[in-house]
C-alpha cells in the first residue's frame, strides 16, 4: 500500500519511529538495524510494508530496501510473524542474515530470541534458494564466537550463578562476542559485570 513515507523524525526509539508527513505522525515498527541507520538524523526516508490482521493494523518500516525484502522473505514463512522476523532483522544485519541462510547455519539463525531450531531450519530451507541475490557473506569473526556454544553457555551460566537476570545477561554476552571475537570466557564475565 504504501512504498515508503518520508518526513520529520518526531520520535525514535529502538522499536519504533514517529514519522511526521504532510501533518500525519505515522507510527512505525522498526528493526534495530534501521534504529542504528537513523538515530542521528532529523528525517528519514522508511520503506514500509503494512500488515492487516483482524485485530490490528501495522506498519513495519525499514531503512533500506535490502532489508524490506529480507523481512517480506522471512515472514513468507510460516510460523514467522512480522515480530519475528523484526527480532531476527534486529539480531543480524541484511548481509549477516543472508550468509546465515546460504550458508545454512541454523545453530546461528536459533540464537534469535523467541526462535527455536525447528523453525530456524524451515527458514533456511524455505528461503535457502530465494536469498542468493542478496550479498551472502557471514564476518567470520561473528560466524566463530556464536558458533562456540561452550564459550557463550559457560559465561551465561556464571552470571546467572552470581544473581543476574538471563536475558539481561543473554544480551550482554552476545554483544561482547560479537565486539571482541577473541575474548576469553573469563574476560567476557568481567566485561559483562561492568555492564550489568
Amino acid at each position: 500500500m504504501y512504498e515508503y513515507i518520508s518526513g520529520e523524525i518526531a520520535e525514535l526509539t529502538p522499536a519504533y519511529a514517529v514519522i511526521e508527513a504532510a501533518g500525519v505522525g505515522y507510527y512505525i515498527n522498526i528493526s534495530l538495524q534501521t534504529y542504528t541507520e537513523i538515530e542521528h538524523q532529523s528525517s528519514a526516508r522508511i520503506y514500509t510494508h503494512y500488515i492487516v490482521r483482524e485485530d490490528a493494523q501495522i506498519l513495519y518500516g525499514f531503512a533500506s530496501k535490502q532489508e524490506r525484502e529480507l523481512f517480506r522473505l522471512l515472514i513468507s514463512v510460516s510460523g514467522v510473524g512480522g515480530g519475528t522476523a523484526r527480532m531476527i532483522l534486529s539480531t543480524y544485519s541484511p548481509k549477516e542474515l543472508a550468509g546465515i541462510i546460504s550458508t545454512e547455519n541454523a545453530g546461528l539463525l536459533k540464537n534469535v530470541k523467541g526462535l527455536g531450531l525447528k523453525t530456524a531450519q524451515k527458514i533456511i530451507v524455505e528461503l535457502r534458494d530465494k536469498i542468493t541475490g542478496q550479498t551472502a557473506t557471514v564476518e567470520p569473526a561473528l560466524l566463530r564466537n556464536m558458533g562456540n556454544e561452550a564459550l557463550y553457555d559457560e559465561a551465561l551460566a556464571a552470571l546467572t550463578m552470581l544473581g543476574f537476570p538471563k536475558v539481561a545477561s543473554d544480551k550482554v554476552v552476545r554483544s561482547l562476542m560479537k565486539e571482541n571475537p577473541s575474548a576469553a570466557v573469563e574476560e567476557i564475565i568481567r566485561q559483562a559485570l561492568k555492564k550489568l
